[in-house]
């Protein structure tokens, strides 16, 4: 009777160590709620946006053969979006491992929807939106993984390589004759943009030399978007966290704050590299390594 008293509490030892392998840490909920407020931050940025541009479409309905019926409803666009920001507030305050998923795919598949839907599907809010989601739903899969160490790292290198993508595709769009030159920038932001800083611009400079500014401004925004878009992921990750979350926030404060509604959860996925621990050191023949 003692040998099966022993077996008994041992098994059961072993049943209530693995539940609780099953609870992510603190570091890691920390991730995946900081990757969802980006997420939740930007959609909500585009909430007056959105409001707006639903009113119109009410007024004035779009009907386009080249979007099947559903992904031309209005109806179809509301849930997508508020479902969106639902499935976020379940997964941030879930405990238990299949909400989480569960609310993970929702956002991915409302966000897909705002992404293909005739509404909304010219917006770049909804595609890095859409990424940052992917992101999500990978990370909730894994938030319970015994290694937390290797999983933050993966978790880490994968963000870098979306937003090394991401900075890649703009910058390949930008690298023509007329943003070389300055001519879209110019044309878009310093001839009439109001906004504080080609308001200062158009203040103290004159005509010609407002023009040498934009070319020079449009530029340094290609070459950044650029050397980023190849070698951000080859960062180290809290040099990557620090550089990437700079380049983002100065996109919006230097142009345009509505853009913060596309950026946000790219700074919030920045950010994930924060917490990539850094890698272990072994002795190797009397010298430290880091393995």
């Amino acid at each position: 009777m003692s040998i099966v008293a022993d077996l008994s509490t041992a098994e059961e030892e072993k049943r209530l160590k693995d539940s609780a392998s099953l609870i992510p840490s603190e570091r890691m909920l920390a991730v995946q709620r900081l990757v969802l407020t980006g997420i939740f931050v930007s959609l909500v940025w585009k909430w007056s946006f959105f409001v707006a541009a639903d009113h119109v479409y009410h007024v004035l309905p779009i009907q386009d053969d080249f979007f099947p019926g559903l992904l031309q409803s209005q109806t179809t666009l509301r849930l997508a979006f508020l479902g969106s920001l639902l499935a976020i507030i379940v997964s941030f305050f879930a405990s238990h491992h299949w909400i989480r998923v569960t609310a993970a795919w929702t956002l991915l598949l409302a966000t897909t929807v705002m992404c293909v839907h005739q509404g909304s599907y010219n917006d770049m809010t909804f595609a890095t939106a859409w990424w940052t989601s992917l992101w999500s739903l990978w990370f909730a899969s894994r938030m319970e993984d015994r290694d937390e160490s290797r999983t933050l790292r993966r978790a880490g290198l994968l963000s870098r390589l979306i937003l090394s993508m991401i900075l890649l595709g703009g910058a390949i769009g930008k690298w023509t004759p007329e943003y070389w030159s300055g001519e879209v920038l110019y044309q878009i932001y310093f001839v009439e943009r109001d906004f504080w800083v080609f308001n200062a611009l158009r203040t103290v400079c004159t005509g010609e030399t407002l023009r040498e500014i934009a070319t020079w401004y449009s530029r340094k925004v290609i070459l950044i978007e650029t050397v980023c878009g190849f070698g951000l992921w080859l960062l180290p990750p809290r040099a990557a966290a620090i550089a990437a979350t700079l380049v983002f926030a100065s996109i919006a404060l230097l142009s345009n704050l509505l853009l913060f509604s596309v950026l946000s959860c790219l700074i919030g996925l920045a950010l994930v590299n924060l917490f990539v621990p850094s890698k272990p050191a072994t002795r190797v023949e009397g010298f430290l390594v880091a393995t």
